[in-house]
């Protein structure tokens, strides 16, 4: 601190003088260059604020130099975060396409509420199972036809991903989010809004017609008696048939057979593999089938229509995914899109969602009847990225094996 002080001191004078130089050169300038062409003018203007900004910039300490230089970089990065800011350009009205898989129920119940904020966005729905809209996502990649994905299988979205096919967007109220629910990317490509996992509903009045005392694993599926009694949703229509496949390679062993040999002899208990991750649990509750390998929301519902099932999960451990929202990449981005991304993982959103499923990608899961521990607990540790990677080769050999049994389209 001493040796700046004395360097202060020393330098300080010149400073004083350099000021001084630079004014009276300045003048001179301005006098010799009086009589000249406007042109002239300019060109002394400039000379003379150069001078005295070199002037005022001497004259400034060690110190004051450091904060200067401080305050124009805060300067900067706020310019910079203010026009990242305004290159999102969102809307209270308008209208916008989204492509979903989430229940036809569910988005009724849930476009309800978005549409009591904003009356004035109109949302067109295109309502498909996982596997259609994923490969119709796929098809229109070159000239992308909607503008949202909501609700959508993550392993969906990372292929999607991987494509190109999704414009890097971090909601408002992203940082809520858990970091195993969202895009690893700085900037998110897909946001996950729940999970949903794999059950076995069963009803008991035909297990009983079968003499099967219980279920309550994936082993179980095996016994004899069900033969013909099973009901699957195919994994290249259905998310919830490819979570359950891709659960039953991963907790067999994913570098292996073995999850195969599985599927091969659970084929002979199946009688139909249909397109509907919802369809085996509602099947199961008209009697159909004796059981429906579904997912926990599908099965909970329909006991709660009164429907004589019980909802299994299996005691291996669940495959599950998430339900996500995503920006599609377009030369024009609709700014009515970012309004509903923003909502589409609001607190009023999760609160929706949670009537329907448990594990909300919020810190708060909540809690549904059916579940015996924290839901959680019930999942796999299950490898998305593998998934993903994987996905096109898991589709191809199920449809070789097991194809001949689907139902029709």
């Amino acid at each position: 601190m001493e040796m700046r002080n004395l360097y202060v001191r020393l330098t300080f004078p010149w400073f004083f003088l350099l000021q001084s130089i630079s004014i009276i050169v300045g003048v001179r300038q301005i006098k010799k260059f009086k009589r000249e062409e406007s042109i002239m003018k300019r060109k002394l203007l400039a000379f003379l604020m150069t001078m005295m900004t070199v002037s005022a910039l001497g004259g400034c300490g060690a110190e004051a130099g450091d904060t200067k230089a401080q305050e124009e970089k805060s300067q900067n990065t706020s310019t910079e975060e203010m026009n990242a800011e305004k290159k999102i350009e969102k809307a209270q009205e308008g209208e916008i396409t989204v492509y979903t898989a989430l229940e036809d129920e569910q988005v009724t119940e849930y476009l309800a509420k978005f549409n009591e904020e904003y009356p004035d966005i109109q949302v067109n729905v295109v309502r498909e199972s996982t596997g259609i809209i994923t490969a119709k996502l796929i098809a229109e990649k070159d000239n992308p036809q909607a503008d949202i994905v909501w609700g959508t299988a993550a392993s969906s979205m990372m292929v999607l991903d991987d494509m190109g096919c999704l414009k890097p967007y971090e909601p408002e109220g992203c940082d809520r989010i858990l970091p195993q629910f969202k895009s690893d990317k700085e900037v998110p490509t897909w946001v996950g809004i729940d999970a949903w996992e794999t059950a076995f509903v069963v009803n008991t009045e035909e297990l009983e017609k079968l003499g099967v005392e219980k279920i309550s694993s994936y082993e179980d599926l095996l016994n004899p008696k069900l033969k013909g009694h099973i009901v699957m949703s195919n994994p290249n229509s259905s998310g919830t048939g490819f979570l359950t496949v891709s659960a039953l390679l991963q907790l067999y062993g994913k570098d292996t057979e073995e999850g195969w040999n599985y599927m091969d002899k659970l084929n002979e208990n199946v009688s139909q593999y249909v397109h509907s991750g919802s369809k085996p649990a509602k099947m199961a509750a008209s009697g159909e089938c004796a059981v429906g390998i579904s997912f926990g929301y599908a099965g909970i519902s329909q006991r709660e229509k009164g429907a004589p099932v019980e909802v299994v999960f299996p005691e291996e451990g669940s495959g599950w995914d998430l339900e996500s929202n995503a920006l599609m990449e377009k030369e024009e981005i609709n700014p009515a899109a970012y309004t509903f991304l923003d909502w589409a993982i609001s607190d009023e959103a999760m609160d929706l969602y949670r009537v329907n499923y448990p594990i909300v990608t919020v810190e708060n899961t909540g809690e549904y009847e059916g579940y015996d521990s924290n839901p959680l607990d019930q999942l796999i540790e299950n490898d998305f990225s593998w998934a993903a990677e994987n996905r096109e080769d898991i589709l191809n050999t199920w449809m070789e094996k097991y194809d001949s049994k689907s139902e029709a389209k």
